[in-house]
């Protein structure tokens, strides 16, 4: 009995120290979901596997991606601000998703500054313009002369209204004085689909999803929206090499969770997946699609989010884009 009475309170003694355990201390224990926004195939999409593989392999728990397209990443984004805030789904988030949407649609069903915590700004890349290597223009100047002559004629693919695909775009018909017509789709693949089919004249894609197309020799490059030239494509030049001077466009991707989720769930998420960016294989694979890694503080994740949402801000109250 006595025996007993003692495991009994062995036991109760262990029972705050279970109680009191943070959440963080057994997280994750189970399947992770990562919710990307857009359709399979996109730079988005690209870097979600990537950095969900490694996850997997640090944890031994599955890192599931889930894509979840339509309305500009507007669906995906709901479904994960609505979703419980235990670290077990997060959103694979881009620049339309959580800095320029709530500019172009007067009825989200989401906050993006309210209903998500930011938990690692991941990866950063250029734009490159393609077009068609059928297309007679083999340069910017070319190109703009040739819209300039066809005011409206020309067309530009995107991945989506609102994307950053979209927006660069726009950025560079604003600083150029050309008129385009915008061909929304629902994600890049579709779009280049359609570009390399002659359906659309150009499409200002994001770097992982186009430049293979670019050099296998489907698509022609003319230029590149950074302020560097890209590794892989070295002998294209930026567009403010070519003429449209300040120009600078970059799509960027980053993990957030619901808002409420515990803050040491998401500093234990921020700190692998900032390992996970830093370690080299992972720098190789994304370097050579055209990707930069990024990392840091959840806060430097805000600011990057912030800084983006006033930027863009402004060119939609230019061009007067407004969807619903």
């Amino acid at each position: 009995m006595k025996m007993l009475n003692g495991v009994a309170a062995a036991c109760l003694a262990c029972l705050p120290l279970v109680a009191g355990a943070a959440p963080e201390d057994t997280y994750p224990d189970k399947a992770v979901r990562i919710v990307v926004p857009f359709a399979p195939g996109g730079s988005t999409d690209v870097v979600a596997r990537i950095v969900a593989e490694k996850l997997q392999e640090k944890f031994k728990q599955p890192f599931l991606v889930d894509n979840r397209a339509g309305a500009s990443g507007n669906i995906g984004a709901e479904l994960v601000a609505k979703s419980p805030a235990d670290g077990y789904t997060l959103l694979m988030g881009a620049t339309g998703v959580l800095s320029i949407n709530d500019h172009l649609y007067p009825k989200l069903n989401y906050n993006a500054a309210k209903d998500f915590v930011p938990v690692s700004y991941t990866t950063e890349n250029a734009n490159i313009l393609v077009v068609s290597p059928s297309l007679p223009a083999t340069d910017v100047s070319a190109l703009i002369q040739m819209a300039k002559s066809k005011p409206g004629a020309l067309s530009f693919a995107s991945s989506g209204p609102g994307s950053s695909t979209h927006l660069s775009g726009e950025l560079f018909s604003s600083m150029t004085g050309v008129k385009l017509m915008h061909v929304p789709y629902k994600g890049s693949p579709a779009a280049l689909t359609d570009l390399m089919g002659g359906n659309v004249t150009m499409l200002f894609d994001n770097a992982p999803s186009s430049i293979g197309f670019v050099q296998q020799g489907k698509l022609r490059a003319l230029a590149v929206t950074s302020r560097q030239r890209l590794p892989g494509l070295p002998n294209v030049p930026t567009l403010d090499e070519a003429g449209v001077k300040g120009y600078e466009s970059l799509s960027w991707s980053g993990v957030v969770a619901p808002a409420a989720t515990p803050r040491g769930i998401v500093l234990k998420l921020n700190r692998a997946i900032d390992q996970i960016l830093k370690s080299d294989d992972v720098k190789a694979r994304l370097v050579q699609l055209g990707v930069e890694p990024v990392g840091g503080t959840p806060e430097d994740f805000a600011r990057q989010i912030q800084t983006e949402h006033d930027k863009w801000g402004k060119v939609i109250q230019a061009a007067n884009i407004k969807l619903n």
